[in-house]
């Protein structure tokens, strides 16, 4: 009886550190980002790259609401001179879906000039984008573009992987399917603790391409 009650405490104590984990890490990178969320796009540092991150893009080859929502809030840090070049990130790992692809048509409609567009082809995860911006594209200062729900995990990253990174989120709208989106992020901020302790490296890096040069090197 004695082991029993020994046994149930202990795993009790498992349970309670566990959660204790779990949460924890959900107000850690909420605080650490919570500074450097913008409200308003005329609040932006003039910084060297504004960055899209990517969403679904439908079979036509057009983006989803969210990701729309996410590119008309980096042409506005854009047309207000925040940053002179737009750094779109996203899923290209398929022939036949190309999300960096999307985006760029996206902002050439608004009216972007192409040699400011720069497409992350191999932006799979938000890790991997805020990675692939500092070792790749050599930015330094960074404004992150994306929801509201997401934006505290992007920034977190960005700042723990050493970027200077601000936020400016879009607001989150009930077409989103948010009761999803909200669960899927909680377990993501577990996992982004994870990825910025650990210094994860993306599968995919390649040769410099600095983010002052001409984004038409990156089309194809």
């Amino acid at each position: 009886m004695r082991f029993l009650k020994r046994a149930v405490l202990f795993v009790g104590l498992l349970v309670f550190m566990g959660m204790a984990i779990v949460f924890g890490a959900q107000i850690y990178v909420k605080q650490t980002a919570k500074a450097y969320i913008l409200a308003e796009g005329t609040e932006a540092p003039v910084c060297d790259a504004i960055m899209v991150l990517g969403a679904m893009v439908y079979n036509s080859g057009k983006p989803s609401p969210i990701l729309a929502d996410r590119l008309d809030y980096a042409y506005e840090l854009y047309r207000l001179g925040k940053a002179k070049k737009i750094l779109v990130s996203g899923d290209h790992g398929q022939r036949n879906y190309d999300e960096v692809k999307a985006m760029k048509e996206y902002l050439l409609a608004k009216g972007v000039p192409r040699e400011d567009i720069f497409m992350d082809h191999a932006g799979f995860n938000t890790y991997d984008s805020m990675y692939r911006a500092k070792a790749v594209f050599c930015v330094k200062s960074l404004l992150i573009c994306t929801q509201e729900f997401h934006i505290d995990r992007s920034v977190y990253i960005a700042r723990k992987l050493g970027l200077e990174a601000y936020g400016y989120p879009s607001e989150n709208k009930n077409n989103y399917n948010m009761e999803w989106l909200n669960n899927r992020e909680f377990l993501a901020r577990i996992k982004a603790v994870v990825d910025v302790t650990v210094k994860r490296e993306p599968k995919f890096l390649g040769e410099l391409i600095p983010i002052h040069g001409n984004g038409i090197v990156t089309e194809g």
